[in-house]
């Protein structure tokens, strides 16, 4: 192990590495930072600008885009509540009512040391337990991944507020929503009304966008637009008691992003999501998330980043995406003529050891690069919203276009931003909708692959101690909170009826 960090660590420093890397990572952070983009794209566009690179310079730029755009997208997400990419869309819950009361600074700055904190300590796990973990992995069939997609789909009950009600419609209508276009396993289209444009389905970011940016835009000019911030410097910077409370939402989140970024398909933004559901739970501070509190920017930022790195072990191990970016990057290897898989470790050393010890050199760029920039960013918040508002429709509409290419994705966006905006109006959560609308395609697709396995039957959801585990844990998620909800009402009506009975 020693060794291999050593020619790791000689080949990430040598000079071309090293700006290949910095250059990655600071496309990245733009990148993430323009919604619509996100890492997956950012990767995409630039792959043909390695061709002509050493193989392990050009995996080290595009893999420093990959983790590079994480860090831009929470920037994004806090200040102007527009999620750059769909792992971020859980920080426009807390990271923007921190932004709205005078702390974007703060927030940038948790978010940022988060991030950091689960990128050093999954890149450990992901240097020490590569190929156990990924050989566990192996053991998730289609049960045991539907029970995950059920687990994070009971989630809603967190993000659903004081009425469940609601939280059960928008996360309905955003699996109604992913069901637009051509059927999974087969070749019929839905709800497509004869339209060559949904046969596709709709565009994930151009609905995120819509409903974050656009939406918002439409309900703060409802509401005759708001005075800019005007929070002095110490307001910006993160204080002593947010740091504390951060920790161990980070170190949750990043134990919760790592477990589920090794499971190919799971991905980085059902992991935020949980995290943040796990916080939303059983954190002493429950009450406050939602309304700006440090934990719900901790912990998803760090189980975002700790699942994108995650992703690696069965790219690396097995030659199995365990995302979309890294599905491209397998694709990048291949490019090299580098084959993913359980003999990599041993055929090239130091390409694969070289790329890994690059993630620990990239990651003290971004957070050199991003922390001290944290009260810059929070300047941007100082401006007019007459002018801000605009530049936010601007880079809205120009990022959904670059994603279809085409008109339809702007129509796309204004539509969800009429929806965002009655969305905010009546107090319907947006988060159970995003939800519903990120794990719809995961869910019908372990569906049906699930009932043909179990040729109908629910039972093989108990087949597997994984499987049952999970599916329990789901049911449980789900139905706990209405029971313990009831059980907390009647101990109170019993114990109204003694206080009643004493003064008699």
């Amino acid at each position: 192990m020693l060794e291999n960090l050593q020619l790791g660590f000689e080949t990430a420093v040598s000079p071309d590495n090293l700006l290949w890397c910095f250059i990655g990572v600071l496309l990245g952070t733009v990148i993430g930072m323009l919604p619509g983009l996100g890492s997956a794209t950012g990767v995409a566009i630039l792959l043909p600008v390695t061709l002509g690179m050493e193989p392990v310079t050009a995996l080290i730029m595009l893999a420093g885009i990959y983790y590079g755009s994480q860090y831009g997208a929470s920037i994004s997400s806090i200040l102007i509540s527009t999620p750059g990419d769909s792992s971020s869309v859980v920080l426009t819950l807390d990271g923007y009512q921190m932004a709205r009361k005078g702390r974007a600074g703060a927030a940038l700055a948790i978010s940022a040391m988060s991030s950091f904190f689960a990128a050093i300590i999954s890149l450990i796990g992901l240097i020490a337990l590569a190929a156990p973990v990924a050989a566990f992995a192996l053991r998730f069939g289609p049960p045991e991944n539907l029970a995950i997609i059920l687990l994070g789909l009971a989630t809603i009950v967190s993000f659903a507020g004081e009425n469940m009600l609601r939280g059960i419609i928008m996360a309905a209508v955003g699996l109604l929503i992913s069901m637009i276009g051509v059927a999974s396993g087969f070749a019929t289209a839905r709800f497509t009304f004869g339209s060559i444009n949904l046969l596709s389905g709709l565009g994930f970011i151009a609905v995120l966008i819509g409903l974050f940016a656009i939406g918002e835009v439409l309900h703060q000019i409802h509401r005759g637009g708001e005075k800019p911030i005007k929070a002095g410097f110490k307001d910006l910077i993160v204080t002593k008691s947010e740091l504390r409370r951060s920790f161990m939402p980070a170190a949750r989140g990043t134990g919760l992003g790592f477990a589920l970024g090794v499971l190919p398909g799971a991905g980085a933004t059902l992991a935020s999501f949980m995290s943040y559901g796990v916080e939303k739970s059983f954190s002493k501070f429950r009450k406050e998330i939602g309304q700006g509190a440090p934990e719900g920017v901790a912990a998803p930022e760090a189980s975002n980043n700790a699942a994108a790195n995650a992703s690696f072990i069965p790219t690396l191990s097995l030659g199995i995406p365990g995302s979309g970016t890294t599905a491209i990057l397998l694709g990048a290897f291949i490019i090299f003529g580098v084959q993913p898989g359980p003999l990599l470790f041993e055929q090239q050393p130091a390409l694969v050891w070289g790329l890994l010890v690059s993630f620990f050199i990239g990651n003290l760029f971004l957070i050199v690069l991003n922390l001290p920039l944290a009260p810059v960013f929070a300047q941007i918040l100082r401006l007019p919203y007459s002018y801000l508002y605009p530049i936010i429709l601007f880079i809205s509409l120009i990022g959904a276009f670059a994603i279809g290419n085409n008109t339809f994705a702007l129509w796309v966006v204004l539509v969800a931003g009429v929806l965002g905006y009655f969305m905010k109006r009546f107090d319907f959560p947006a988060a159970p909708l995003v939800l519903g609308l990120v794990l719809g395609p995961l869910l019908e697709k372990y569906l049906v692959q699930t009932s043909s396995l179990g040729q109908g039957s629910w039972s093989i959801m108990f087949s597997s101690p994984i499987a049952s585990v999970f599916t329990t844990g789901a049911i449980l998620a789900l139905i706990g909170p209405p029971v313990a909800g009831i059980i907390r009402r009647m101990r109170n009506s019993k114990k109204s009826g003694r206080t009643d009975k004493t003064r008699v």
